[in-house]
Formats: structure tokens, sequence, C-alpha cells
């Protein structure tokens, strides 16, 4: 089979996937986007059968996009996308009604990092319930570092870990290859959804999240504790704020050393500020 100018694939299916074998060895041409959408009771194992056809494509070197659609609770083979480095965009969108289906973890988001580094957009499941599950502020932190290009995340994740992080003697660290290069995470926008946190917590966590993506600008949530986070990462970037690190290792959370630097506006100088102590406060303006 040739499909020399496709550039996209959406197809719906009921269940049955035999119909991936009608690609085997096919020429996809500029083949970018791929789209599943299914209402099928048992779901199964698609990303592994449309790996095992894919691969014998041309579809290896050329997608960027893979979106998975679902009512259903999943828990999907996500090592199966592994082979696709090249991939900026992944979208795996299943339920959790009926309780919490979401299975990703450490060791689950470190995989997908280190095979795909041009990630952009990383969306899995809908938005995150109110179970307290996913991965810990160690996955985020390599997510950060391995994924410069990242814009968009939603995913479960414990925002316990970020609170223990901030009062830890002992700061997570990306796992393995410690001195690979790394540069600030491009993220800007976080779905959190109904993530629970701890009681009072909400300045920490903001603080926390502006170290390991210092580029964020909007999180979304459905779960209203998450307010004063989100206000606070507003604040900060309304009056200007940046991280300052005092090291060349660009994400270690040593809270004594880390600082928010937030410009004085007129004056050129700066409030600075430790990360765990951090408040709100205007800029302050001088005549």
């Amino acid at each position: 089979m040739a499909l020399p100018n496709l550039v996209s694939i959406d197809i719906e299916y009921d269940g049955d996937l035999n119909w991936l074998q009608g690609f085997r060895g096919a020429t996809l041409g500029g083949l970018g986007l791929v789209v599943f959408r299914t209402g099928a009771n048992v779901i199964g194992d698609p990303l592994g059968a449309f790996e095992s056809v894919a691969l014998t494509t041309s579809a290896k070197d050329t997608l960027l996009g893979f979106r998975f659609f679902t009512s259903r609770p999943w828990n999907p083979n996500y090592s199966a996308l592994l082979s696709f480095n090249q991939l900026k965009e992944v979208e795996i969108v299943f339920s959790c009604g009926g309780g919490c289906s979401s299975r990703v973890d450490d060791d689950t988001i470190i995989d997908l990092a280190r095979g795909m580094p041009k990630l952009e957009v990383l969306q899995l499941g809908r938005t995150p319930c109110q179970t307290p599950t996913g991965i810990t502020v160690n996955g985020l932190i390599n997510l950060a570092c391995r994924c410069p290009h990242l814009l968009k995340l939603r995913i479960h994740f414990q925002a316990a870990t970020l609170v223990e992080a901030a009062t830890s003697a002992t700061a997570p660290s990306p796992s393995d290859e410690p001195a690979i290069s790394r540069k600030d995470c491009a993220l800007t926008d976080l779905e959190v959804g109904g993530t629970p946190i701890p009681a009072r917590s909400g300045s920490t966590i903001a603080h926390i999240l502006l170290q390991i993506f210092p580029h964020i600008l909007n999180i979304k949530y459905t779960n209203h504790e998450w307010k004063l986070v989100a206000e606070t990462v507003k604040d900060f970037r309304r009056i200007g704020g940046f991280v300052h690190r005092s090291s060349k290792t660009p994400i270690t959370l040593h809270l004594t050393t880390d600082t928010i630097v937030m410009p004085c506006q007129k004056t050129q100088s700066i409030i600075r500020t430790p990360v765990g102590g951090w408040s709100t406060r205007r800029p302050c303006y001088r005549p």
C-alpha cells in the first residue's frame, strides 16, 4: 500500500484490531498524526498492536502525534510508544469513573521522558481525579529535565510529595545520568483537575512547581484548594519574577539556596526571598 499524500489518520473502531494489518509494510508519505477512538468494552492492547504494524511502515520516521480516546477505564501499555522517539504530542484519554484507573508511576514517566525527549504535549487520562495516586516529585523533575520543550501536561501526580520535598533535608534529583545537559523546561500549562493537596500547602506547592517548571503560567483545576497555587503563580508572573539558581544543576530543590527573584519596578533592584518562606508581595514602587 502506498499513500504518499497521507498526513493524518483518524479512526473510530469497535473491538476488532485486525484492520490494522492492512497497513503493514505501507508507505504512508508524511503521516504525522494518528488518532484512535473506541467505545469497546474490552480495549485490550491497541498500542501494542499499533506498534507492531507502524514499525513496518514509513510512519516510524514521520509520526509526530499520537492520540487515543476511550470513555472506559483502562491501563495502557505505554511502553509500546517508546519506539517513536520523534513524538511531540501524546494524548491518551480514558475514564476514572468508578475508581481511578491511572497506573502511571515514576518508572513509567521516566521511561516516556527518556524515549520521547521532543515532547511538547503530554496528556495521560482525563482530568485528574481526587485519588492520591500517580507520579511523585521525582517523576516531575525527570520529565522537566528530559523534555525541555514540554509545554502542556496533564497527568495524575501526588502533590503531597512536593510538600515533602520542600521540608526534606535531601532533595530528589533526576534518576540516572546526573551529568546530562539540561535546560529549563518550557512548560506553561499544567492541568491538575481534582488532584488532592495537603491543607495549607498552596504557597509551598506553588514554589516547588516554579522551580521544576520555571515558565509555568496556567494551572487548570477543579479542586478549589488549588486556587491559591494558581493565584500565586499568576502573581509571580504578573510582577515579572524569575527563578534564580545558585548552581548549574537546574533542578535540585535545595530550598536553602534556591531563590525566587522579583524585580523591583523603577529601581531595577531585586527582592530575594527563600522559596520555602516566600509570600505573595507586590513590587515595590519608588519615586
